[in-house]
């Protein structure tokens, strides 16, 4: 019976110290799961522990220790409320020049319609991302619903449209399908003839741009163009599965595939999104989590995993989304997504690509584990245009702010971000207003 004590006595501090490490962190995405009921279970669980220690009435110093180490849960998680709170607080204080010239910039996930709305409203953001969390426990109508609104008030505000994006791959990633059309993954054309290929993939493309624009989405963040990596396990991939999600290891076939499913997309007023220059299939590690290199010698990379992205996008209005891997023979200390030499050297000049360039989510590991306010400023300056922060939208603020921080401090390249307003204005004008038509009929006639 002893043992068992000592044993108890051990897991109650250990369990403490986890808890108070949760409790400090309670704003980190990681722990998002935790949120609301989550938050008020760990506060509840540390009071009522403390009352139960005090009860036994023991006074050895050890004790007292364990008594004063529960009662920090609710105090950090407290004090992180308030930090995340105040940091919030400062953004919506934003004059309305710093709104305006930041906003357009910034694309969010969330899962609450009134602070969203009112994002939208003071021109904090210039696009939403939606997914299956904003049809849950609801409906598709209510989203479409939803995403109608959103653009009155940016109408009523005086403000461009919003860009609202989804993520439409087809196979395992459809995050609103279903309720959404399944569409297969694009990489199960790849044995057809071309022919073939090109009329099955416009297919998937129109099906996705019609139900896409039904909903007012005018952005889907599809297709990828990495290629296939080797018929191998990944150990360290959980969740990027681009083994799954790549179209074929042939340069030319992902070309031909994805120059199709773009065309039927656009025919429907909806964008597509190239994805993840400058190429994640060779890389061994998951940018949600880790860090990871592409070690490839650039010439490599133009005669194979490039040739996609300059195919496709010499056929078609796409963005362009920039991953979080370290492209070391270029720039060996950041990852592309916030590069300078990748986004404006390779991308801007040696490309000559002027439309829209967007980061992946900023919410990763790769990047938010990091310096997230450094890799900001630097992504603005390198002439991205669309800074993502998709998983977790309440990170908006810190990442936001991060900007804020910037801007006020005169780091921020007036020129860059100049130029990128224009790009966004001129690549997103039309197929925003289109879109937000299409719903807004459809909303009518329901």
């Amino acid at each position: 019976m002893q043992f068992l004590r000592r044993i108890g006595l051990i897991l109650l501090w250990l369990a403490a110290l986890l808890v108070a490490l949760a409790a400090a962190n309670k704003n980190d995405p990681y722990l998002v799961s935790l949120r609301g009921v989550g938050n008020i279970a760990l506060v509840a669980a540390s009071v009522a522990i403390v009352i139960g220690l005090l009860r036994r009435g023991r006074q050895s110093v050890s004790a007292k220790l364990l008594v004063m180490l529960w009662c920090l849960p609710p105090m950090l998680m407290a004090a992180a409320h308030l930090s995340f709170e105040l940091r919030k607080h400062d953004v919506l204080s934003a004059g309305v020049i710093e709104a305006r010239t930041l906003g357009p910039h910034f694309m969010v996930g969330y899962s609450s319609f009134p602070e969203v709305a009112r994002l939208a409203e003071q021109g904090l953001i210039g696009g939403v991302y939606v997914t299956r969390h904003n049809i849950r426990g609801s409906s598709i109508d209510a989203l479409r619903a939803e995403i109608a609104a959103l653009q009155d008030i940016r109408r009523t505000a005086g403000l461009a449209p919003l860009i609202v994006a989804a993520d439409q791959e087809g196979g395992i990633v459809g995050h609103l399908a279903p309720p959404l059309t399944k569409v297969p993954a694009l990489a199960t054309l790849a044995g057809l003839a071309p022919d073939d290929q090109q009329a099955k993939a416009r297919e998937f493309g129109r099906i996705h741009g019609r139900e896409l624009a039904g909903l007012g989405v005018n952005l889907n963040l599809a297709p990828v163009l990495d290629l296939k990596p080797p018929n191998r396990r990944n150990r360290l991939d959980f969740h990027t599965l681009i083994g799954q999600r790549a179209i074929a290891t042939d340069p030319v076939v992902v070309s031909t595939i994805a120059s199709a499913y773009v065309r039927g997309l656009e025919e429907s007023g909806v964008g597509a999104t190239l994805k993840h220059f400058p190429g994640i299939g060779r890389v061994r590690t998951d940018t949600h989590h880790f860090s990871a290199d592409l070690n490839t010698p650039v010439k490599e990379l133009e005669a194979t995993d490039w040739l996609p992205f300059r195919e496709v996008l010499s056929q078609s209005r796409s963005a362009l989304m920039v991953g979080h891997v370290t492209l070391t023979a270029v720039d060996p200390d950041r990852a592309a997504s916030h590069s300078r030499r990748v986004v404006d050297g390779i991308i801007r000049n040696k490309w000559n690509y002027q439309g829209v360039v967007m980061t992946d989510d900023l919410v990763m590991g790769a990047i938010y584990q990091h310096d997230v306010c450094k890799a900001v400023v630097e992504a603005i300056n390198a002439g991205v245009d669309l800074l993502l922060v998709a998983y977790d939208g309440a990170q908006f603020y810190r990442i936001f702010g991060c900007a804020l921080d910037g801007s006020r401090q005169g780091k921020l390249d007036a020129a860059m971000l100049q130029a990128s307003s224009a790009r966004l204005e001129r690549d997103f004008s039309i197929e925003q207003a289109r879109a937000a038509s299409v719903a807004t009929r459809v909303v009518n006639r329901n």
